[in-house]
């Protein structure tokens, strides 16, 4: 599978990920981006044994966008620590059903730390056991035909999050049944894409920022609806 690179140094590997693989190997012993990026790294620099390949975020399986890997443990366990004190500046395009007013504002809900037993995350406007608090900032960018085509920014690092918040706001995403999306996109799809990541380098602390191009079958404009969707 060919690898998307994006950006690469001695201490950081920045890469596309197509909606559909999944960031980590699971039980399902289906390919994963991390499985790609050792192949990549492995024969580009003729590396005997294994390589490392550091895993400091996630993108669900059936989104797309970019995604930073750490090539080293050190550059690993600092872009973590960014990561975990939610100050990396990450945007999203998404694509929602009907059009959230006003045009631009902030979510603020509570959300569970794991899904129920179908992989739901449990949202809330108020603050329960086991809960944390979500916050994400949009911007509407254009609407057509019941769907708005929105930026998102999350604040907050929280399982879901930004498919939960919209769906709790009344406008989940296209191709998110899980979320109450009474449409489903090809392969399982949710029409949700990391466009841009700001970090600083793991050494020297310099500002980087990082943007992945919409992939080719991003469904904007929405798509019509197809025959097995009547």
């Amino acid at each position: 599978m060919p690898l998307h690179v994006i950006f690469e140094d001695n201490h950081l590997l920045v890469v596309a990920k197509p909606a559909g693989l999944l960031v980590q190997g699971d039980a399902s012993g289906d390919p994963s981006l991390v499985d790609v990026a050792r192949a990549y790294l492995k024969a580009k620099y003729d590396k005997p044994g294994n390589v490392y390949v550091g895993l400091v975020h996630r993108l669900d399986r059936n989104v797309s966008g970019v995604v930073l890997l750490a090539r080293t443990s050190k550059a690993a366990s600092r872009l973590s620590a960014s990561f975990r004190d939610d100050a990396v500046d990450k945007r999203y395009l998404a694509v929602c059903a009907g059009q959230p007013a006003p045009a631009a504002g902030e979510l603020r809900h509570w959300l569970a730390q794991k899904g129920d037993a179908d992989g739901v995350t449990r949202t809330a406007d108020a603050p329960f056991d086991g809960a944390r608090e979500a916050v994400l900032e949009y911007r509407l960018l254009e609407s057509a035909s019941g769907y708005s085509l929105v930026e998102v920014r999350p604040i907050t690092g929280r399982r879901h999050q930004i498919r939960a918040q919209l769906a709790r706001a009344g406008h989940p995403l296209l191709g998110d049944v899980k979320y109450g999306s009474p449409r489903r996109l090809p392969d399982h799809r949710v029409a949700l894409h990391a466009r841009a990541l700001t970090v600083a380098h793991p050494v020297g602390g310099r500002p980087l920022e990082f943007a992945c191009p919409v992939p080719a079958d991003w469904p904007w404009p929405v798509p019509a609806v197809r025959p097995e969707e009547r």
